[in-house]
């Protein structure tokens, strides 16, 4: 099962970073989604998936006798999604500015229409 995810999590790297060099800021944007799903299996595949019981306590014992799950992949995983999930809004509330301001998502025509001579603001002398 571990090599079928980590084959899974290659496919995902190659598919994002081919997104991610195009030149588009939608396909960026998805490239980047897809990169961090693709660190997430990582991080899932390298936690050892074991069967065992919760890692809770019981009261009336001192400690974990059988094996148990390793709930650290489970958090960083979460705790990722959430990262990501804030970091795609933002990216596409920018692409959607860009798009107004500039009526193109190509990254290279907003660069050449942000470094015209004509875009150049003087400060006003009042």
């Amino acid at each position: 099962m571990e090599a079928f995810l980590a084959v899974t999590a290659g496919i995902l790297f190659a598919i994002g970073f081919y997104l991610v060099l195009q030149e588009h800021l939608l396909k960026l944007i998805f490239g980047i989604s897809i990169l961090s799903n693709a660190a997430n299996l990582v991080i899932f595949a390298t936690g050892r998936m074991t069967r065992g019981t919760p890692p809770i306590i019981p009261e009336t014992k001192g400690g974990l006798s059988t094996s148990f799950a390793n709930p650290l992949p489970e958090a960083l995983i979460l705790t990722a999604i959430v990262i990501s999930f804030g970091l795609l809004a933002f990216l596409v509330a920018l692409a959607y500015r860009s798009y107004r301001d500039f009526i193109s998502l190509n990254p290279n025509v907003i660069t050449n229409q942000t470094n015209r001579p004509d875009n150049d603001e003087e400060p006003s002398e009042s």
